[in-house]
C-alpha cells in the first residue's frame, strides 16, 4: 500500500513483441531462444539450408518456417541474423518490396555494421538497431548459455533506439555496450583480432607441440596423434588459460617469456626449430614476437632479428 492508503503502484510488464528471424543460423536461432525465454513470441523464421531447418525445428519448435517476406511483414521485431556480406542486399530487397511495416523494430546482428546499413528500411518508417553479441557460436546448446556472460555491441539512431536495444539485450541476459556508428569497423576488427587470431595461435602451437611430443612416451601415456583434445592440447590448456586470464586482469604486465626478456638467442633458436616444422608457422611466430617485442620495448637486437635485419648468430 502507498502512504495515502491507495494500492501500491506497479509498473506494467514490458511489452511482449512478435518476433521474426531471418535466418535460423547459429546466431539467429540462439537469440530466438533467448528472446522466447524473455517472454517474446518468435512466430516465424526463415530457413533454407538443411542445417538451418534443423536448428529452427529443434531450437524454436513453436515457430513456423516461412519465406523471408512473410517473416518481415508480420514482425514487430525483425531480427536479421545473416552474414555481414549478405546484409545490405537483404535490406535493399526488403525495402524495394516494402514488406516491412512502418514502426517495425529492425535489428541486425552484424558486428561490422551500424545502423547505416538499415537506412533503406528506416526511410520507410522502421526503427533501426544494431545488436551484435560479442560471442562465438557453435550451433550447440552452450550457445544460449554463453549469452548470459556476453556483451552486446549496440548502435542506434537515437536515444529511443538505444533504450530499446538496451532492454532487449538485458532481457536476453547480456550486457549492452554502446558503440558509435563511426567506430563499428574498429570494434569489429578488435574482436576479430582477439578471438579469431587467438584460435590460429593456439592451433599453430598445438601443431608444433605434436611434433615436439612425437615418439615413445612414458608408461601409460597417451600417444600423440592428430585428434583434438589430446595430449598436446592438455599440455597447453592450463598455460594458455592462465595467460589469457592474466592478460585480461593485468594487461601488458602479463607478458612473460623470452621475447619479453629480450633473449635473442632463445628466440633465434625458436625460429630455427619452427622453420624445420613449417615455414608458415615460423612466420606467424616471428610476426607475433615482433609485436610482443614492440609492446615490451625490449632488446633492440631482438627487434632487429625479428625484422630480418640480423640472423642472431652473433648472440646465439
Amino acid at each position: 500500500m502507498t502512504s495515502d492508503g491507495g494500492a501500491e503502484h506497479l509498473d506494467p510488464a514490458p511489452a511482449r513483441l512478435t518476433v521474426g528471424i531471418v535466418s535460423a543460423g547459429r546466431v539467429g536461432s540462439a537469440l530466438g531462444v533467448a528472446l522466447e525465454r524473455a517472454g517474446h513470441v518468435v512466430f516465424g523464421v526463415s530457413a533454407i539450408s538443411d542445417a538451418s531447418v534443423h536448428r529452427a525445428r529443434t531450437r524454436l519448435p513453436d515457430s513456423e518456417i516461412l519465406p523471408v517476406e512473410d517473416v518481415a511483414a508480420r514482425s514487430e521485431l525483425l531480427l536479421l541474423a545473416v552474414p555481414d556480406a549478405e546484409l545490405a542486399g537483404l535490406v535493399r530487397g526488403m525495402a524495394a518490396a516494402r514488406v516491412v511495416r512502418p514502426g517495425t523494430i529492425v535489428a541486425h546482428t552484424s558486428g561490422a555494421n551500424g545502423v547505416g546499413v538499415l537506412a533503406p528500411l528506416a526511410a520507410l518508417g522502421a526503427l533501426p538497431l544494431a545488436i551484435h553479441p560479442a560471442m562465438t557460436f557453435t550451433g550447440h546448446d552452450e550457445d544460449v548459455a554463453r549469452l548470459a556472460n556476453a556483451c552486446f555491441g549496440v548502435t542506434a539512431a537515437d536515444d529511443i533506439g538505444y533504450a530499446i536495444a538496451q532492454s532487449l539485450v538485458i532481457e536476453m541476459g547480456g550486457e549492452p555496450v554502446r558503440v558509435a556508428e563511426e567506430n563499428r569497423t574498429l570494434y569489429h576488427a578488435a574482436l576479430a583480432h582477439g578471438s579469431n587470431h587467438l584460435v590460429t595461435v593456439i592451433v599453430d602451437a598445438v601443431a608444433a607441440l605434436r611434433q615436439a611430443l612425437a615418439g615413445p612416451g612414458l608408461l601409460g601415456q597417451q600417444l600423440v596423434d592428430e585428434q583434438p583434445n589430446g595430449l598436446a592440447e592438455r599440455l597447453l590448456a592450463p598455460l594458455a588459460s592462465a595467460a589469457l586470464d592474466n592478460a585480461l586482469r593485468r594487461g601488458q604486465a602479463a607478458l612473460t617469456g623470452p621475447v619479453a626478456r629480450g633473449d635473442v638467442g632463445a628466440v633465434a633458436a625458436h625460429l630455427e626449430a619452427l622453420e624445420a616444422v613449417d615455414d608458415r608457422l615460423a612466420a606467424g611466430y616471428r610476426a607475433m614476437s615482433l609485436r610482443t617485442a614492440e609492446r615490451a620495448q625490449t632488446n633492440p637486437a631482438l627487434i632487429e632479428l625479428l625484422e630480418g635485419r640480423s640472423d642472431g648468430s652473433e648472440i646465439a
